[in-house]
């Protein structure tokens, strides 16, 4: 455990030592830090069916349902017994419409299974229109379906590799109705920023106004208005493409995420702690059972019994009692807590017992 616990560690220390060589965060470009209000991409919701499956498709009343009004429309009436088919399943369609998509272009769609279909593997989506939040549509998709993986079965076996119920089709939408996207208003751009901080919002700000002048202002921790400059007027787009090339140094709250299912703990450059001390140690109780059966002596007249055996066995490693000082870095962090030998798992209730006794100075975020 101990042998894991260093490892882990000293990854860490290699992973967070630029942190310690230089500020928590390099020189990042605006492009990276924030979006443009009113650029955003949609998503859009279809209900199709896919045809061609080897016998891996479904036989729900909602596939015979489907199945009976896509032969309604060529003008073919047949009952549910006649539409029953395993090469037939129902899939739910998803997609994004990207902003500025025009139509004619194509998007990616994904598709995935609704009903008991095992596998889409081989199977070609029939033309599907795909509609967005308000009812409308603005795109149609129809292909073949690429499925990462594969699925195979007979009657004592099965093998499956990935997620055989859900495929995707590169390309596979066509774009019909385009959305508006406007982003100026009264000669106004906003940039939202993707990670709110007061901090980096006022940096935004004025790496702006350095650029261009005295243009840009703080609206709140997750906004920067900018005014268009007359030069600009026309081209707002060549505007936005110099804004998006500009870096400044963001700023984050101290923060520290672990996840206890997985063992993992990240901690940014800029968590502080306090001067405490820390015991560690560990207690390991095993119980294991040995049921022994009991055979009665012959003509004895016993019956053959279960005797139960249990062995417990309890081991508790020597503790330690460390003191950790007030550190500066994450680095002396991480030193002070591998001093103790704590393996991952240990770390997170270690940081939760430094949290409740408030030195750790930071926020401690569980996933």
């Amino acid at each position: 455990m101990k042998r894991y616990g260093a490892v882990f560690f000293a990854l860490a220390v290699l992973l967070l030592s630029p942190f310690c060589a230089r500020a928590s965060h390099p020189d990042v470009r605006i492009k990276d830090l924030a979006d443009v209000e009113g650029v955003r991409s949609n998503q859009l919701v279809g209900l199709g069916l896919v045809m061609g499956l080897q016998g891996t498709g479904d036989r729900s009343a909602m596939a015979t349902q489907m199945i009976r009004n896509l032969m309604s429309q060529f003008g073919i009436a047949v009952n549910d017994k006649a539409v029953r088919s395993r090469n037939v399943a129902v899939v739910t369609l998803t997609a994004d419409l990207p902003a500025f998509a025009r139509p004619g272009q194509t998007i990616d769609v994904t598709a995935s299974a609704m009903g008991d279909a095992k596998s889409l593997q081989g199977g070609t989506l029939l033309q599907t229109p795909l509609r967005a939040a308000d009812g409308n549509v603005y795109a149609v998709a129809q292909g073949p379906l690429m499925v990462g993986g594969f699925a195979a079965e007979g009657a004592a076996g099965a093998v499956t590799k990935n997620i055989v119920t859900v495929g995707r089709i590169p390309g596979g939408a066509i774009v019909e109705r385009d959305v508006q996207s406007a982003f100026t208003s009264g000669r106004q751009v906003n940039l939202l920023l993707r990670n709110p901080d007061f901090t980096t919002s006022e940096r935004m700000a004025a790496a702006i106004n350095s650029a261009f002048g005295g243009i840009a202002s703080p609206v709140d921790a997750g906004r920067v208005a900018v005014n268009v400059p007359a030069q600009y007027a026309s081209s707002p787009a060549a505007f936005l493409a110099r804004i998006e090339g500009i870096s400044l140094r963001p700023d984050t709250a101290a923060r520290v995420a672990v996840n206890e299912r997985t063992g993992t703990v990240v901690m940014g450059g800029n968590v502080r702690i306090g001067a405490v001390a820390v015991a560690h140690g560990n207690l390991t109780v095993r119980v294991t059972e040995r049921p022994e059966v009991v055979q009665p002596q012959p003509f004895g007249g016993g019956t053959t019994a279960v005797q139960p055996r249990t062995d417990i066995g309890v081991n508790e490693s020597p503790g330690q009692f460390v003191a950790l000082d007030s550190t500066n870095t994450v680095q002396e962090l991480v030193d002070a807590l591998n001093s103790v030998g704590a393996s991952p798992r240990d770390v997170i209730a270690i940081l939760q017992a430094i949290k409740e006794a408030g030195a750790l100075h930071g926020e401690l975020v569980v996933m």
